[in-house]
């Protein structure tokens, strides 16, 4: 609540358009304040953690597979998935941070294969946020976007139009 009003103040306090939160930053990446520089840092080291755990934990999965004996066919199908479901992840993860996905590539329609390459999602996470707070750059475009079409209404029209003085009338002779 208090990053929504900080950041209100410079643009007009509290008219117009309102910056869209980013997950983990709030609001901080309008003006980069309110602790932005170590929540990147605490959102890249954190992802990459989680990618190497999830990764460990993989690896442990596939361990049980080779103990239980189930083929060379299934433990190649089974590591082929992951591989190509976090590679497909990975992409569309990194291109969701600069643009809206829409049609067969809606974020709805991607959540199976994103669960199932979750670490090509965290690796994304972490690299991006070493550049930016993930999704900064789609979402500022946006917010300069709305403000300045926000100006732009409201420098057309400036106060009542019934209440203007009219125009003194020339007289032809």
């Amino acid at each position: 609540m208090s990053e929504q009003r900080s950041t209100n103040q410079s643009d007009g306090g509290g008219a117009g358009p309102r910056p869209e939160p980013i997950r983990f930053f709030g609001t901080t990446w309008v003006d980069h304040d309110g602790g932005y520089g170590v929540r990147r840092a605490g959102v890249a080291v954190g992802a990459l953690a989680a990618a190497v755990a999830g990764a460990l934990t993989l690896r442990l999965a596939h361990q049980g597979l080779l103990i239980a004996e189930v083929g060379g066919f299934v433990n190649t199908l089974v590591i082929a998935m992951f591989a190509v479901c976090s590679a497909i992840a990975f992409r569309k993860t990194w291109e969701g941070f600069t643009r809206r996905l829409t049609g067969a590539a809606n974020p709805d329609s991607l959540r199976s294969v994103k669960v199932v390459g979750f670490v090509g999602v965290l690796l994304a996470y972490s690299l991006r946020a070493l550049i930016e707070a993930p999704g900064e750059k789609l979402h500022r475009e946006e917010y300069d976007k709305a403000r300045t079409q926000y100006q732009k209404r409201r420098t057309t029209r400036t106060g009542n139009p019934a209440a203007r003085r009219p125009k003194p009338r020339r007289n032809p002779h």
